[in-house]
């Protein structure tokens, strides 16, 4: 399966639904042809109020549907010497040139803001957020040279500006917390080249995630629709039925790179924090809590007396961070934020990514099988490589699991050796400094028996701020390991 990203699509006939649903006016006891005063008149005015609302929705949003071309500027080494090609370099004359191409690219874009002259049209990242040059070209030909203001590649949006003086048509931003599955919606874009296409489906799913692998962004949820998207469409709208954007059109499932009825949207009302933060700041502010999430396996969730229990689970802390002067714990499970229950990990992150820095979120959950609530004040997010350079403030820095009967095997560990299984080590942390390696097995902590995960995070929390001595056995050795917390 291709997870393709559409930098250069959307079409569908009438759903034959639509069809049956208009003629089931007919009526059962009449013949389809019979009475055409009666009820296949209304049939057919059925099919006219269908397809008149479809005309207006078309209209409206069409205009305020634009399509995007960038320039990307790419270096690529060349070769002067036609030996080079067969020998390889021929000496001081084959020193390696470079010369630059321009690569050709074409999106779709959704015009949501205009200030004064200055016109802004949102889209996605991966269409203009390489590239050296854009234009935007309005449905009635109008052409017009843009700027980048800023992008969020966490959610594969940007937002481009142009400039003029004459009427821009600005589209209407709907809410996506409204749609349900079911619900018809159109998309909007440049389809392979063909601009202003407009195709229509349902809501084939909410809450869709991209795929592990594939280059869509993973810090939104999407909508997905069986509505026609192709190469092209990327950054197009998808609109409901009052013309209304409630999506911004960014990659498709497909073996073949084409359309095969599985499109994805990001929801607007994802993408309406991010107009607002590039406006007024040129870049999208995340929030912060400063802790490692994931979601509990289903057997270490049995063996923590979580099993059922939807949340998300805390591995890490970053010292001083808000979750750390808030009080929560690696091994904690969070079950709701500000009275929202949590799912799953994922949830969490965009939850918390969304809460501004200085905000003071209300975090529910189990601690060591009892429950418990405190409040943590968000921190604005750093870049990656800011979050990165502060590895030596993870604690403890490490990933663990119980010892099963496929890790004994596979680690030879005698029957008499138990406790749990070091999984991975996050570089630079104190764990890391202090040599625990993966494969690990953690027998006590502080000279108190570990026997599987609920012990190992009773123990190191138990102290804080206090130094911390595992005893570990690795490889047919025993070893004392110190942490400094």
């Amino acid at each position: 399966m291709i997870h393709k990203q559409l930098r250069n699509p959307v079409r569908i006939g009438l759903p034959v639904l639509i069809l049956l649903l208009a003629l089931a006016g007919f009526g059962a006891s009449s013949s389809l042809y019979a009475d055409v005063n009666g009820s296949a008149a209304t049939g057919v005015q059925s099919l006219e109020n269908i397809q008149s609302s479809f005309r207006a929705v078309a209209q409206n949003v069409i205009p305020t549907v634009v399509e995007v071309d960038v320039v990307d500027v790419v270096k690529r080494p060349v070769m002067t010497n036609p030996f080079e090609f067969f020998f390889g370099p021929q000496g001081q004359s084959s020193t390696p040139k470079e010369q630059e191409f321009k690569q050709y690219g074409l999106g779709s874009g959704v015009i949501v803001r205009r200030d004064g002259n200055k016109v802004y049209v949102l889209t996605n990242n991966h269409v203009v957020g390489e590239a050296e040059e854009i234009s935007v070209k309005l449905s009635d030909q109008r052409q017009f040279t843009a700027k980048l203001v800023g992008t969020d590649a966490r959610k594969d949006l940007a937002l481009v500006v142009f400039e003029t003086k004459d009427s821009v048509p600005i589209a209407s931003l709907g809410s996506s917390d409204a749609l349900q599955v079911g619900d018809w919606v159109l998309a909007v874009g440049n389809p392979l080249g063909f601009s202003s296409t407009i195709t229509s489906g349902i809501v084939s799913a909410l809450g869709r995630h991209s795929m592990p692998g594939s280059n869509a962004a993973s810090f939104t949820d999407y909508i997905q629709t069986d509505a026609a998207i192709n190469q092209g469409n990327s950054g197009g709208a998808l609109v409901n039925i009052y013309g209304e954007v409630v999506g911004i059109n960014t990659w498709i499932a497909s073996p073949s790179g084409g359309n095969v009825g599985l499109g994805f949207a990001i929801p607007i009302n994802d993408a309406k924090k991010d107009i607002e933060d590039l406006l007024s700041k040129g870049k999208v502010e995340y929030g912060w809590l400063g802790a490692y999430i994931g979601n509990l396996p289903q057997d270490l969730a049995a063996e923590m007396k979580l099993e059922g229990v939807k949340g998300a689970f805390v591995s890490n802390i970053f010292k001083d961070s808000p979750a750390d002067k808030a009080g929560l714990q690696p091994g904690d499970y969070v079950t709701a934020l500000n009275g929202i229950s949590i799912d799953n990990a994922n949830q969490l992150l965009q939850m918390v990514g969304n809460l501004r820095a200085g905000e003071r979120a209300r975090f529910e959950l189990i601690r060591e099988g009892s429950p418990m609530s405190l409040s943590a004040r968000i921190a604005a997010r750093g870049q990656e490589s800011e979050i990165s350079k502060q590895a030596n403030r993870v604690w403890p820095g490490l990933y663990i699991t119980d010892v099963n009967q496929d890790i004994r095997k596979s680690l030879e560990l005698p029957a008499t050796k138990n406790g749990v299984v070091v999984a991975a080590v996050e570089q630079g942390s104190a764990s890391a400094v202090a040599g625990l390696r993966q494969g690990d097995v953690i027998e006590t902590v502080n000279g108190k028996n570990v026997k599987n995960i609920s012990d190992f995070y009773s123990q190191i929390n138990t102290k804080k701020n206090t130094d911390l001595s595992f005893r570990i056995f690795r490889q047919g050795v025993e070893l004392v390991v110190g942490l400094v917390s």
